[in-house]
């Protein structure tokens, strides 16, 4: 992504902080996995929205004024030595130069510098509790203005929550982050074929779990969590990561991966037989599944409420149950007495962006916020019924299927990111039966 753009987001923020404000936002830190071994870093999403800077031990400031605000970076000094161990580091003339800042200071100078960058701020916007030694580190500093006063020295007395002002920058996603976006459902969708390719009986859920593994890898993406394969009755568990049981015959397969490209994520379900034939009752309750997503996607649109596109799927998926005699009341009653949730367990959807599950408010004041053009989401319903559930016919225990796709909200139709993997049933035996 062009620098163009992250100073585009730094100077909006600036904007609707004020020119009496100072904005503080830390890198994320690194965090040991064992011994000297360190999990493998990923910035901070914050941090990676306004900069695009990927390495730790960083603070930037913005500074709001009428001349479009200041923008200091606090970073690690270059390390020849460190950078033999650790590949190349970015510097202080780095991030002015590459990743355009006003001024770079070595992260060790902050204690010394912050008085002048605080000075006749009125406020700090700044999320408390993310990182409570930092917290620590600026409660001290307000501290210590106030103990020594000095003439003509004014410090900020409040902190602000960054959170809610920055997220909803966030939430909305411009023409250059959609791109990227389509980038990453691209990579996810080669890996979801892939895995519909391969699948057979006898192999592994881990067998599959590779196959995605392979895909993000050999684009230079990772998988934007850790992928779920669920075979079986293991499909009804609904966060399942062992990853590791035989894939066996008659079985469906649920999976639920997606790709990190350039900080971005997608994330999708696809939901397939095993042999690659659906059984009679499998296909019956995929279609009930179908269904309810195509009713939910068709509601994801300018105006709607978010609400709405959850309360259709839930209604769609509760009357194809009713139809299965998996429920046995008037739809009116099931949805009065959310007798559904026995099976239909989770929301629609969530927003997407830098996070899988992203930043962003579902209500406003109360009331289920209204989409708009620029939002992301995932519509992801699914039924799951439990092995142990005798109250439902033999042949649909253990039954767990979940579809989801990446939908932009345009001013015009919905626009499905990840619509070209394939999940119509016949298409996907068809798939299956040339591979």
């Amino acid at each position: 992504m062009k620098q163009k753009e992250y100073a585009r987001r730094r100077r909006q923020l600036m904007r609707m902080a004020g020119e009496d404000a100072v904005i503080i936002v830390c890198a994320a830190p690194e965090k040991v996995r064992n011994s000297d071994v360190h999990y493998a870093y990923r910035q901070d999403s914050d941090f990676l929205y306004l900069t695009g800077f990927r390495e730790p031990d960083s603070v930037l400031i913005l500074i709001p004024d009428g001349g479009g605000g200041r923008c200091v970076m606090f970073c690690r000094e270059r390390d020849l030595e460190r950078e033999m161990w650790d590949g190349p580091m970015t510097g202080l003339a780095g991030a002015v130069e590459d990743y355009g800042m006003d001024e770079a200071f070595a992260i060790d100078e902050l204690d010394k510098r912050i008085p002048k960058l605080l000075q006749d701020r009125e406020r700090i916007f700044f999320d408390l509790g993310r990182q409570p030694a930092f917290d620590q580190r600026l409660i001290g500093w307000l501290n210590a203005f106030r103990d020594k006063p000095r003439r003509g020295f004014h410090a900020p007395e409040e902190i602000h929550a960054l959170d809610h002002m920055l997220h909803d920058l966030r939430l909305f996603k411009s023409r250059t982050e959609l791109t990227v976006m389509k980038r990453s459902a691209a990579v996810a969708i080669e890996a979801h074929e892939r895995a519909m390719s391969v699948c057979e009986p006898g192999l592994n859920e881990a067998d599959i779990h590779a196959e995605l593994l392979h895909t993000f890898t050999r684009h230079q993406c990772e998988a934007s969590y850790l992928p779920i394969v669920a075979g079986g009755a293991n499909a009804c568990v609904l966060h399942y990561i062992t990853n590791r049981d035989p894939l066996r015959d008659g079985d469906l397969l649920l999976i639920d991966a997606g790709a990190e490209y350039d900080g971005y994520a997608s994330d999708i379900t696809r939901t397939f037989p095993v042999n690659g034939r659906f059984s009679p009752e499998q296909r019956d309750l995929y279609q009930v599944v179908l269904d309810a997503q195509t009713a939910a996607i068709d509601k994801a649109r300018a105006g709607h409420a978010w609400e709405d596109m959850h309360d259709e799927a839930v209604r769609v998926a509760t009357q194809g149950m009713i139809d299965l005699g998996i429920l046995r009341n008037s739809l009116e009653q099931e949805l009065e007495e959310e007798g559904y949730k026995h099976f239909y367990v989770h929301n629609t959807g969530h927003w997407m962006g830098l996070d899988v599950h992203d930043v962003g408010e579902y209500q406003i004041d109360g009331h289920s916020r209204e989409l708009e053009p620029g939002m992301v989401m995932t519509v992801e319903p699914g039924i799951y019924i439990p092995p142990g559930d005798t109250t439902v016919r033999t042949c649909f225990r253990g039954l767990g299927i979940r579809i989801e796709d990446n939908v932009a909200i345009t001013r015009d139709e919905p626009l499905v990111l990840t619509g070209a993997l394939i999940k119509e049933p016949d298409d996907i035996e068809a798939l299956m039966a040339a591979s």
